[in-house]
């Protein structure tokens, strides 16, 4: 079927899309899974290995402790249950990335099970989204299959990737639509980059994503035959992708073909799905438990001890921001989408006179310049007190609008914070309200035509006399006292 799938709404409309995601998390620790060495994106090829790693004979894993609180921390956030002993076993298949010709990974008895994520449905009603299990498993090493003056002909390994740590989280079947599977994989990310177990780098491999797509007509009792999606690098691809294979199996059916079982790969030049491989059959693993790792036990006391470092999440941290502060719930969405960015507003609002204030700014001003520079929050040049320093002048009307902006402009061009540049360039801003009388007296005089307008009932003309005083001061006015002013005198 061609790329550009033209289905009528009327028979897209009789079909009900059934979709599963399988997420992989590589988790940020320090070292892999089962030995020592480095944990770390990148590096030349093969030279973050050990005789472990490697699967040599006589090496022995040895369970990485930071990699099973991290495990737990992700499997709580996201609402699991975590079963105080679980099993590690051998998952066989024989791949050349894989040099031990079988991956340490658990089974039957996963780390955590029954966990759940509220989204968005089309409507925008809340929706429970089911989880399955979050297990944890090593990774596999990598194929390269092109780059090299013979890809045509062979593939080269790199193994450094080999052992690092993962989780696998599988929902249920519960996703209906592209949107929904973009809503989940969204708050995934934004949970576990709040509970700082992964990075979550797509580009670099850290979260990766298999979608099973089916499709069935509505009020069908079972489900149809799945295709597999695998390995798409983007939420907005893996968005495109789904949308297309619901499309292209409806497709098949309505041609009267047969949906095949297998696993399909994104082309997003193409903004097509082509098959990889057939899964007709399901693989046999030949699962049988890891004889060089006894049970892992994580009973209630280290539980606690993990859970202690539970951030507050973020939908918690929308609500309380919303009713403490009282922010617009879009507002608190924005702040919250990172947690270094809602860190940051609760040091500033706790010390601010305005924290309403703090977010305007942080929000409209200071991320602006962030975004347009590049510069991640951490790199930015004002700091804390700046930020702090900036809203309560702000809020004291002792700075324009007009003058904050100039200022944090300066800022960014010299890589200076706040409180620097508003000591070396503080604007003398002009309250005195007979100074501020006169500059208003003279545009009225030089204005007669908008004067009529405002006796004559157009009063938001007003802001036209505003404009002119701010610029015949440069900028130097009091917002608030010239206001008043301005419709007092043409009120006059």
């Amino acid at each position: 079927m061609p790329a550009a799938i033209a289905l009528s709404p009327d028979v897209l409309a009789k079909y009900q899309p059934v979709i599963g995601l399988e997420v992989h998390v590589q988790l940020l620790t320090r070292t892999k899974a089962f030995c020592g060495c480095k944990n770390e994106y990148g590096g030349e090829p093969n030279t973050h290995v050990c005789p472990t790693c490697l699967g040599l004979p006589g090496a022995l894993p040895v369970l990485n402790r930071q990699a099973v609180e991290f495990a737990v921390l992700a499997a709580r956030a996201i609402g699991c249950e975590i079963r105080e002993t679980s099993i590690f076993s051998r998952k066989n298949y024989f791949y050349p990335d894989s040099p031990k010709g079988y991956q340490i990974s658990q089974f039957d008895k996963p780390i955590a099970e029954n966990g759940y994520l509220i989204v968005p449905d089309a409507t925008g009603a809340d929706k429970r989204i089911g989880i399955t299990r979050l297990h944890m498993e090593e990774d596999a090493g990598k194929s390269i299959h092109d780059g090299f003056a013979d890809s045509a002909t062979r593939t080269y390994i790199d193994l450094n990737r080999c052992g690092t740590p993962l989780v696998e989280i599988v929902s249920e079947p519960d996703l209906r639509s592209a949107d929904e599977v973009f809503e989940y994989l969204t708050k995934l990310k934004e949970i576990l980059l709040y509970t700082a177990v992964s990075d979550c780098n797509m580009e670099e491999g850290s979260l990766r994503c298999d979608a099973n797509v089916s499709v069935m007509l509505k009020g069908a009792k079972e489900y149809g035959t799945k295709a597999e999606v695998k390995n798409v690098n983007s939420f907005r691809y893996i968005r495109s992708a789904v949308e297309y294979e619901i499309e292209r199996q409806i497709g098949v059916i309505e041609e009267g073909g047969r949906v095949v079982q297998e696993s399909r790969l994104w082309n997003n030049a193409e903004g097509r799905t082509y098959s990889m491989r057939s899964k007709e059959q399901a693989h046999d693993y030949r699962y049988f438990p890891e004889p060089d790792l006894p049970p892992l036990v994580v009973g209630p006391e280290w539980q606690r001890q993990i859970l202690a470092d539970m951030p507050e999440l973020p939908e918690a941290r929308r609500a309380r921001l919303t009713t403490e502060y009282g922010l617009s719930a879009q507002d608190a969405a924005t702040l919250t989408t990172d947690r270094a960015l809602g860190d940051f507003f609760q040091l500033a609002a706790s010390r601010a006179k305005s924290p309403k204030r703090v977010a305007a700014i942080l929000l409209s001003e200071i991320t602006m310049r962030l975004r347009v520079g590049n510069v991640e929050l951490s790199a930015s040049p004002i700091t804390l007190d700046g930020l702090v320093l900036a809203a309560d002048l702000a809020e004291a009307n002792e700075i324009s609008s007009k003058q904050l902006k100039q200022l944090l402009d300066t800022c960014f061009a010299e890589g200076q914070d706040f409180a620097h540049i508003y000591a070396r360039d503080k604007p003398q801003q002009i309250s005195d309200t007979s100074a501020i009388e006169a500059m208003i007296d003279e545009v009225i005089a030089a204005n007669p035509a908008q004067v009529a307008q405002f006796k004559g009932g157009k009063r938001t003309v007003s802001a036209f006399f505003v404009g002119q005083v701010m610029k015949l001061s440069r900028g130097q006015a009091n917002p608030a006292v010239l206001n008043e002013l301005v419709i007092k005198k043409l009120d006059a």
